[in-house]
């Protein structure tokens, strides 16, 4: 069975590459070309949420992710969030939200969305899982949230 990790971090920097990498680094992909998909989880493939990713392969190789995102500068909040719901029939599906709005905002649209996508398939959908990261910016600082589901490992770009 393929599996799929969830990831998460939060950071801040003197600028908005500085704190989106840090937060990369935070979930241990910082080491990676990130390639983003859409948001359908394959079939006979196990989602796991845990935190930060173990080692995926050397780094500079091509890491396929569902990204959820969001860098801000202070003073404010970063958010990002990111909610997954498996199918009887296989394959599942991924919804993906950030911006500058609060934990509970981000929650609720990412179940939203989710929800909404999971209506427009004919598959009889499990459980509904989701991660959600915020941070605070601080003035004359910038600070990035991420969670990323990550597919497998990495692969060489050549």
């Amino acid at each position: 069975m393929n599996t799929i990790r969830v990831v998460w971090g939060t950071a801040t920097g003197p600028t908005e590459m500085a704190s989106y990498d840090a937060a990369l680094a935070e979930a241990n992909v910082h080491n990676y070309n990130l390639v983003p998909v859409s948001s359908v989880i394959p079939a006979d493939t196990e989602v796991e949420a845990v935190g930060d990713a173990p080692d995926l392969g050397p780094a500079g190789e091509r890491l396929t992710v569902v990204e959820a995102k969001a860098t801000v500068a202070g003073p404010g909040r970063a958010s990002a969030g990111l909610a997954w719901s498996p199918s009887k029939e296989g394959p599942g599906l991924f919804y993906e939200a950030g911006g500058e709005t609060g934990t509970e905002d981000i929650r609720g649209r990412v179940l939203e969305g989710l929800s909404t996508g999971q209506e427009l398939r004919d598959w009889t959908f499990e459980s509904t899982h989701h991660e959600v990261v915020t941070a605070p910016a601080e003035p004359g600082m910038y600070t990035s949230a991420v969670v990323l589901a990550v597919f497998g490992d990495s692969e060489s770009l050549f």
